[in-house]
């Protein structure tokens, strides 16, 4: 006797398959066409997915600026700070909880102009806070200003004839200041930058990426890159893996961007060290 078998059929599903890492009410987001913004919170999707991280036990805290709404649009606890704040508020999240895994994801003008003090505090500290940074070159929800890595000569809002001020090199800031994993990738890298972002969760301390994102509405059509496409094709024409070179040689100009990991070392965290004495002098005060 021959079995019958019955045609399995597939329903159809409109749903994304990251849709748990999302705030569903929050979408459509509302970055501008060729944006990098999207590809740097897709890159941490996948990275959350991939190493499924419990949503319960992350906190996603973003500063003021394009890339701020991260945290409105995480489907985890989350906090949006006043501008430059997002670390000085990340710190107090992992003492308080140190079990819990702390992600600050947020801009190149909130993190190092205003914010800038408390980068190279957390990363002296080692505090083990994971720091991604979208870095478009100027203040783009503002207005289009130069910040603090914008390149020379490049024009923006408040730099029409070309920027005069040195920009920062982030990656030999994050470096000096104790940071134990430092990496840069552009957009045009998002797998290499999932990658980038999976290690960074499983280390201990202070860690940081920097993302090079394209503006092409504010800082793009100032500087002859007026659509996502033409700042693409700068990141491939440009970019260099130059993965464990010096921090310090890695300076971004039109000709070159050094991408790669640039510090992967270990050493016990704040938190740890902190939780540690606190531990003795209990004990102490039991004798």
């Amino acid at each position: 006797m021959i079995e019958e078998t019955a045609e399995q059929t597939i329903e159809p599903t409109t749903e994304h398959p990251f849709l748990k890492y999302l705030r569903k009410a929050m979408m459509p987001h509302i970055w501008c066409p060729g944006c990098g913004n999207g590809t740097v919170l897709n890159s941490f999707v996948h990275a959350l997915d991939e190493l499924q991280v419990n949503l319960d036990r992350i906190v996603v805290i973003s500063g003021i600026g394009c890339i701020g709404r991260t945290a409105g649009y995480a489907n985890a606890d989350s906090f949006h700070t006043t501008h430059g704040r997002a670390l000085a508020f990340a710190s107090g999240v992992k003492l308080a909880k140190p079990e819990l895994q702390v992600v600050v994801i947020s801009g190149d003008g909130d993190l190092f102009a205003i914010g800038g003090n408390h980068f190279i505090h957390a990363a002296r500290r080692n505090l083990g806070i994971k720091v991604i940074c979208a870095n478009n070159f100027n203040y783009g929800m503002t207005g289009g200003q130069a910040g603090p890595t914008t390149p020379l000569e490049a024009k923006t809002t408040t730099t029409y004839y070309g920027n005069i001020e040195h920009p920062f090199n982030l990656m030999h800031l994050a470096a000096a200041s104790g940071a134990v994993y430092v990496a840069r990738w552009t957009t045009l890298h998002a797998r290499r930058l999932t990658q980038s972002i999976k290690k960074m969760l499983q280390k201990e301390g202070f860690s940081f990426i920097e993302v090079i994102s394209p503006c092409p509405e504010i800082f793009g059509r100032h500087n002859k890159m007026k659509s996502g496409l033409d700042n693409m094709e700068w990141f491939k024409r440009a970019s260099v893996v130059e993965s464990f070179s010096d921090p310090a040689k890695a300076e971004i100009t039109p000709e070159r961007i050094p991408v790669g990991e640039f510090v992967d070392i270990e050493k016990p965290s704040y938190e740890k060290l902190l939780h540690e004495m606190i531990s003795r002098i209990n004990e102490n005060a039991l004798k």
